[in-house]
């Protein structure tokens, strides 16, 4: 499918004219009109412009930039070209940018690929980067493989949490911290922070989250992490029955709005729009405030759903119907409640410890309000079997 073809399906799917989306854009009807229909090629500009517009998750700058960035398991890097030319130490410029581009594809990848797949690759680069560290190489080169690796490290260490290896995974992200401090990247050491927020959050441990994220937003105070970690409080904050939250939310939707929309928002170590609506549910169930939840749960579903129906951000999905589910328990429908959230249990890409998280404050839910009720421990069960 073209870029064209891709943008009108978004902007059907979202319901817009070509009158909207050129108001948003700032693009003119017929300017737009030629893109859909492959009478003229995209600007990198239209294509990010569009892609935030229609919240697209970073699909339609993908398409537009597919020559240059198609998926990982189409590019010629992913053979073993490129490991060849890494264990003969080659770290030319053009070597470290193709490695840099495949680190991003697979930072890209976090929301929907297997996750034991993606650590094996994921770690299989990581070594490959570690033996070159190991190897005389230039200044600037060094440098880079920091870079890499730290990015490298990052990613490992969510998928390992995510699959339940908790040492492994701490060990990685200490990894990740002690190379992002040695490459002078407050990006990659605040990324550490708010992993270690992450943690302490599933665990229970609150207010060991409050001082991660704080002690992120310090070392990272440009890097879009620092709206992560804000949002990473802010859930410490609601689960420990703090009120007035409103003006810490306000405060990382102000510095998301400052920040440039990136140029992968798919990258998972960046932080675009639809990801605060996320982090705004969360905070709003816990709080109580239900039409809140309803309509960020809503919003956040329909964003990360490809016009074709696909799922790309199945972890968002799941929580988004757990918190549908609360919402309805809380209502008094139960056989709605069930069934939401038996569901979000069911996702293809899953990290068990937050789905397990959220799923216990369904659980607690069921409980005061349908005690021995079958549905409801047909929902434990379940839960059991996760």
């Amino acid at each position: 499918m073209s870029f064209g073809s891709h943008l009108r399906e978004y902007r059907e799917h979202r319901g817009w004219s070509l009158a909207d989306l050129s108001k948003a854009t700032h693009y003119s009807r017929g300017h737009l009109s030629n893109i859909e229909n492959d009478r003229k090629a995209p600007t990198t500009d239209l294509a990010r412009l569009c892609d935030e517009a229609l919240r697209a998750r970073g699909e339609l700058i993908a398409e537009a930039k597919r020559a240059t960035t198609a998926r990982l398991d189409r590019l010629p890097w992913q053979t073993a070209e490129l490991v060849s030319r890494m264990r003969a130490s080659d770290t030319t410029p053009g070597t470290l940018d193709t490695l840099n581009a495949t680190v991003l594809e697979l930072c890209c990848q976090y929301a929907y690929r297997d996750a034991l797949e993606l650590r094996q690759e994921a770690h299989e680069w990581l070594r490959h980067v570690g033996e070159l560290l190991r190897r005389p190489v230039g200044l600037k080169a060094h440098q880079e493989l920091l870079l890499a690796g730290g990015w490298l490290a990052l990613l490992t260490g969510c998928v390992e949490y995510d699959l339940g290896m908790r040492a492994g995974a701490e060990s990685t992200r200490v990894a990740a911290m002690q190379l992002g401090v040695e490459a002078g990247h407050p990006g990659i050491v605040g990324w550490a922070y708010e992993m270690s927020a992450w943690f302490a959050l599933t665990q229970g441990r609150l207010r060991n989250v409050i001082d991660a994220a704080q002690a992120g937003q310090l070392a990272a105070p440009a890097d879009s992490v620092r709206v992560q970690l804000i949002a990473q409080e802010a859930k410490a904050r609601a689960r420990l029955g703090e009120k007035g939250l409103a003006p810490l939310l306000e405060s990382g939707r102000e510095v998301l709005h400052r920040l440039r929309y990136p140029d992968r928002p798919d990258n998972h170590f960046q932080v675009d729009p639809a990801k605060w609506d996320y982090y705004a549910m969360d905070v709003h169930r816990l709080a109580g405030d239900d039409d809140l939840t309803r309509g960020y749960a809503s919003t956040v579903l329909a964003d990360s759903l490809a016009p074709d129906g696909h799922e790309l951000a199945p972890m968002r999905i799941a929580e988004c119907r757990l918190s549908l589910a609360i919402v309805a328990a809380r209502e008094g429908d139960l056989e709605q409640a069930v069934s939401l959230g038996v569901a979000g249990l069911h996702g293809a890409r899953q990290s068990k410890p937050h789905l397990t998280m959220v799923a216990a404050e369904l659980e607690q839910e069921l409980r005061e309000s349908f005690a021995g009720e079958a549905l409801a421990e047909d929902f434990r069960e379940a839960v059991r079997a996760v």
